[in-house]
């Protein structure tokens, strides 16, 4: 189930850094502590969406409304979250004052083997705690290692969500991520990057590791294909890694909740 929480913004101009996603980790932890810790697997977040301008510090916001979208195959944990945050009549992150306004639900069609998708944030193919070395380094999406990084990590999740089946794991051994190579093209040409190094917290470490941005291709099980539209692609979707977007919104329903509670409805 995906939401998109729309806040009032207090503080035209105000500013977060350009990469905000521990900010938002840290806010959820402060809103939900322990309950979050035990959902880790099983949901993926966005940075903040609004008007924007950049600036050497980060990213002004100077609209109305800035909006963060949350995801998730716990409806237990939304509903929690969403409650936690509308208890409060302002919340910070960095320097914006937000009201929590209201909420705006997405249903997306039902998956099939074939999924095309768009990165909201960057995908992080692998943990530095499970393999340093690939965490960091840059691997080309065109190779098959870079799928079988991102299999391994998210099969991961998968088992470690207790969502599933042994014999539903045993059905999700398809896997394939496929790069718009037009776009990998684009990009190359215009002298542009689609792979990052970010740095992170993780168990009190201060991490480096390697984001990557592109639109993709997914062949896998329709089961695997609504996990990583609802829980994230890779590692670290619980910090605001991995969060994927249908290419084609066609057929995404969308409805603005008459109360937050109905949040609890199940997708």
């Amino acid at each position: 189930m995906r939401v998109r929480i729309v806040f009032t913004l207090k503080n035209k101009g105000a500013m977060v850094p350009f990469h905000h996603q521990q900010l938002i980790y840290d806010l959820v932890n402060h809103l939900m502590p322990n309950f979050s810790i035990e959902h880790n697997h099983v949901y993926s977040f966005s940075g903040l969406k609004g008007q924007t301008q950049v600036s050497q510090k980060g990213l002004h916001f100077f609209s109305s409304k800035v909006t963060w979208v949350v995801s998730t195959l716990s409806p237990i944990f939304l509903q929690k979250l969403i409650e936690s945050i509308f208890k409060n009549q302002e919340l910070k992150i960095g320097e914006l004052l937000l009201i929590p306004d209201y909420v705006e639900r997405e249903v997306f069609p039902e998956p099939t083997t074939t999924t095309q998708f768009l990165c909201i944030s960057p995908i992080v193919l692998v943990s530095p705690m499970k393999n340093s070395f690939y965490a960091k380094h840059f691997v080309s999406p065109s190779i098959d290692l870079f799928s079988d990084l991102l299999y391994q990590s998210t099969l991961s999740r998968i088992e470690e969500s207790g969502l599933y089946s042994n014999s539903e794991i045993d059905e999700f051994y398809k896997f394939q991520f496929v790069p718009d190579q037009a776009y990998l093209e684009k990009i190359k040409n215009n002298d542009k990057k689609f792979a990052r190094i970010y740095t992170l917290q993780d168990e009190n470490q201060k991490l480096e590791i390697r984001g990557y941005t592109l639109p993709f291709t997914l062949y896998a099980h329709p089961k695997v294909q609504n996990f990583v539209i609802n829980c994230g692609l890779g590692s670290y979707n619980h910090k605001g890694y991995g969060m994927l977007d249908l290419a084609d919104h066609s057929k995404t329903e969308r409805e603005i909740l008459p109360h937050w509670e109905m949040v609890a409805v199940s997708n």
